[in-house]
C-alpha cells in the first residue's frame, strides 16, 4: 500500500513541479517568479521526503533541513529586496 501510495505522491508532485517551472518561466512579474522558486524548493522537498518513506531510510533528512532553511533564507532576502530596493542592508 505505501508503494501505490508513494508512486502517486511522486506523480502529482511532479505535475506540481511542472505548474511551478511554467510560472517560473512565464510569470509576469518578479514576485510571481520568487514564490515559483519557493514553491519548486517546497515541493522539491517533498518529494525527498516522499522518496525517504518509500525506501524507509533516514538518510536524505539532513538534506531537506538544508534545503528547507535555504529556501527560507532566500525567499526573505528576496521579499526585503522587492520592498526595499537594492539597498536591503540599510536600516
Amino acid at each position: 500500500m505505501i508503494a501505490l501510495v508513494t508512486d502517486i505522491a511522486f506523480i502529482l508532485l511532479a505535475v506540481a513541479l511542472l505548474f511551478c517551472f511554467y510560472r517560473l518561466i512565464v510569470g509576469p512579474s518578479l514576485p510571481d517568479r520568487v514564490v515559483a522558486i519557493d514553491t519548486i524548493t517546497t515541493v522539491t522537498i517533498a518529494m525527498i521526503a516522499v522518496y525517504c518513506i518509500k525506501e524507509g531510510t533516514a538518510i536524505f533528512y539532513d538534506a531537506i533541513l538544508v534545503l528547507s532553511i535555504l529556501g527560507f533564507v532566500g525567499t526573505v532576502a528576496m521579499a526585503k529586496f522587492l520592498a526595499k530596493g537594492d539597498n536591503i542592508f540599510e536600516q
